[in-house]
């Protein structure tokens, strides 16, 4: 468990900070599926938006931990 950690927890690289942005913006899709005046098409939308969004960022995971840490 903490090799895996440690291969994610890698800020000299773009792919994690790409990573984060994109948990993020994940964060921001569900909080605006919330919006009162938000109809069907536009929940509709942001779920296809959201989707899109846990794949690109499951595809940055994956890259991330598919290599190891640089050495400092």
């Amino acid at each position: 468990m903490l090799t895996l950690l440690r291969r994610l927890w890698q800020p000299r690289r773009p792919l994690f900070w790409l990573w984060i942005a994109f948990n993020v913006l994940s964060s921001v899709f569900g909080w605006a599926m919330r919006w009162p005046g938000l109809n069907a098409a536009g929940v509709t939308l942001l779920g296809a938006l959201a989707l899109a969004n846990l794949a690109a960022s499951l595809v940055v995971l994956w890259r991330l931990v598919a290599r190891a840490p640089d050495q400092p």
